[in-house]
């Protein structure tokens, strides 16, 4: 630790930390604009500037100066730094008012009014008048994609987002071209972005110049009730905070959180909101002469029960999708219980994944903070940018920070750093059984569902095991064994205990012609339901699952109800509802609840509170909020042949993996851009 003295508090810090981080120990307040916590240091915005006794007759700017770059006083004393001296009011001043030359002071049109880091600081550092009177420069609006849009006449260079795209996103979208008072910001030739986190330098720009463009002129910063959340377009559980005005989900925002998503979230967690508000069911529906018509709830019940009346257990089914909260699988498990079916299967992909193996089996042992402590990770049968975008931009880093080294078995793909390709398929997988030790610290190996979702899942399980084992991956100290989910119910489903029981059909034979009479489907759209079976879909969009059923039962979507989640690392969170389901529709549990009564197989529980009652006593681990029990093997899973096709991806499109997503339109846009792009390159390629 070093000593320091800040406006005549003397404190201890680390010697590598910036006066700017010093002056935040302290206390201190420092203006900025191009320094960020998470960016590389640029120090080119000089409005940190503050006074180092003993150091250079000028000010000095905090961001680019660390502690112990300064000398001490002729007797030894800590270097003494001032952060309101007056040479450092006047210096702020200075630069406050160069920064207003060109800005087009337009505040009142501004988007950005009311969160502009220059309106605040202007107010605070800045002087009431200009001695500048020339003409301002223009700068044309840029085209950087369907998400952000641009009014560069506002942009100060502070060319955050430009290390944004290069160091955290890993694809140098954006730059400058010309020089002093012709620079500009610009994506190469004014392309849009490929990221998928490409969003979030509209959150980093400290101006108004980059904005999003969906919710440009929705509402004002003030206007929003603000409520902490949870995301669920992946299994990752990124903080985020949902913003509301009146009954409409307005925005979606990120919350930080070291061990999850830092401060990003993905393009599709941020830009889904208008997927809320379309193609939503608000009312029951029973399907008739092979149309679908309006009804009651007590008429879709009554329908409901006249055709279990009769049905045999064994050929009742459920299935649970990839969105479901804890609370609304808990609540359905129960009721087929009372009915007597094992058929349940939150594996709508066919995952081979199974309670029986222990939930280190299927969990993110090494949890998402400790890819930072990997030396080496493989990554099988996955895609992380595709599946997990925030958690492929923290696997950058460790390979560009830390020189973790990166191994690939499955497809090939760009995934922003740098790796040794191994092979495509399972044998690739299995050459690792006999493997020596690996040399660097902490391996990892990261699993994708699609390395689980085959036919031959349980034997790619049992080869990754051995593997894992033979190369140091799982030992005492350590678990490198690690599964990343796409889905968000996924770990949850499965920490329940939502599996076939004994002698129960999984997903996969559940969704074969006349393999049912009755199947329940709770918000399950990834999986087509052969003819035969009558369906019961419990669910927020008119999407795959819609069209299928013959009943259909109104629910609300993740921002519309209070609900458990658990994320792909085992961690247990809570969503709180910020908004209500429109029309007649009405909480997944309760509709469950509802139904039980009509059914005479009346659930236990009439309260949200009295369901996590029962919850809590069933699974008490899912009362450990933002928590990771520890997790250990079980059963060891059988091996066998493996299939000759090669390991792919579970997510083939990153925009549209849900019904939220495939009804927004602002997704169907990202997702025509980015196929447009592939088919260029495989055409380049193909040439």
């Amino acid at each position: 630790m070093a000593k320091i003295n800040i406006d005549g508090k003397e404190l201890d810090v680390p010697p590598e930390y910036t006066l700017l981080q010093a002056c935040e120990v302290a206390g201190s307040e420092v203006p900025r604009f191009c320094f960020h916590e998470r960016l590389s240091i640029a120090g080119n915005c000089r409005m940190c500037l503050v006074e180092v006794k003993g150091g250079p007759p000028k000010p000095t700017a905090s961001c680019a100066m660390a502690v112990r770059d300064l000398r001490p006083g002729p007797n030894g004393e800590a270097p003494v730094v001032l952060t309101n001296s007056p040479m450092v009011k006047k210096a702020r001043e200075g630069v406050m008012e160069f920064l207003l030359i060109n800005h087009p002071l337009d505040c009142p049109i501004c988007d950005q009014g009311g969160e502009c880091d220059l309106q605040d600081q202007a107010m605070a550092f800045g002087v009431d008048s200009s001695r500048f009177h020339e003409n301002k420069r223009a700068v044309e609006d840029k085209y950087i994609g369907p998400l952000v849009k641009t009014s560069m006449n506002r942009c100060i260079q502070c060319t955050r987002c430009v290390r944004f795209t290069a160091e955290v996103a890993g694809t140098g979208d954006m730059g400058a071209i010309g020089r002093g008072e012709d620079m500009e910001i610009t994506t190469y030739l004014e392309a849009a972005m490929t990221s998928e986190l490409s969003a979030n330098v509209a959150d980093l720009c400290p101006v108004g110049a980059l904005l999003q463009k969906p919710q440009s002129f929705q509402a004002r910063a003030w206007e929003y009730v603000k409520t902490p959340s949870v995301d669920v377009m992946d299994a990752l559980g990124s903080s985020i905070r949902i913003d509301t005005r009146g009954r409409e989900v307005m925005r979606i925002l990120p919350l930080v959180n070291d061990a999850i998503n830092e401060e990003w979230i993905s393009d599709k967690t941020r830009h889904v909101v208008d997927g809320l508000k379309k193609q939503r069911l608000d009312r029951p529906y029973i399907r008739e002469n092979g149309r679908l018509r309006p009804a009651s709830w007590q008429e879709a019940f009554g329908q409901i029960a006249t055709k279990l009346k009769g049905t045999r257990p064994g050929r009742i089914g459920a299935l649970a999708g990839d969105l479901a909260s804890v609370e609304d699988m808990f609540a359905l498990q129960a009721l087929m219980g009372k009915l007597g079916s094992p058929n349940i299967d939150c594996r709508q992909d066919g995952s081979k994944l199974h309670p029986k193996f222990g939930r280190a089996s299927y969990l993110f042992n090494s949890t998402l903070a400790g890819v930072d402590q990997a030396g080496a990770i493989m990554l099988v049968g996955c895609n992380p940018r595709r599946e997990a975008a925030v958690l492929n931009a923290r696997f950058r880093r460790a390979w560009a920070k830390a020189g973790t080294k990166f191994h690939v078995v499955g497809e090939k793909a760009d995934l922003t750093y740098d790796y040794a390709y191994l092979g495509a398929g399972p044998a690739a997988l299995q050459a690792l059984e006999t493997h020596a030790p690996a040399a660097e610290p902490h391996p990892m190996f990261v699993f994708g569902a699609g390395a689980f979702n085959r036919p031959d899942g349980e034997a790619v399980l049992a080869s990754a095991l051995k593997s894992a084992r033979a190369m140091g991956v799982i030992t005492e100290d350590w678990n490198g064994f690690n599964v990343l989910h796409h889905a968000a119910s996924r770990v949850g489903g499965l920490d329940l205990g939502f599996v076939p029981g004994e002698g129960g059909l999984d997903a996969t034979a559940m969704a074969k012609a006349d393999a049912l009479d009755v199947v329940f489907l709770l918000g399950a759209d990834e999986i087509d339901i052969a003819p035969g079976a009558f369906a019961v879909y419990i669910g927020t969009h008119g999407d795959r699952g819609a069209h299928r059923a013959d009943v259909i039962l109104p629910g609300a979507a993740y921002t519309e109800k209070s609900g458990t989640y658990v994320n792909t690392e085992g961690r247990v969170q809570m969503a709180d509802r910020a908004s209500f389901p429109p029309g007649d529709a009405r909480e997944d549990w309760a509709v469950l609840r509802a139904l039980s009564d009509v059914l005479g197989q009346r659930l236990p529980f009439d309260t949200l509170a009295a369901l996590r009652a029962a919850l809590y006593a069933a699974r008490p681990h899912m009362a450990n909020m933002d928590a990771i029990e520890p997790a250990r093997f079980g059963e060891a899973p059988q091996g066998g042949a493996f299939e000759p096709a090669d390991f792919a991806s579970a997510v083939p499109d990153f925009y549209l993996t849900n019904p939220i997503a495939r009804a927004s339109s602002v997704m169907a846009e990202c997702s025509a851009l980015t196929q447009a792009r592939t088919s260029h390159l495989h055409l380049k390629a193909a040439e």
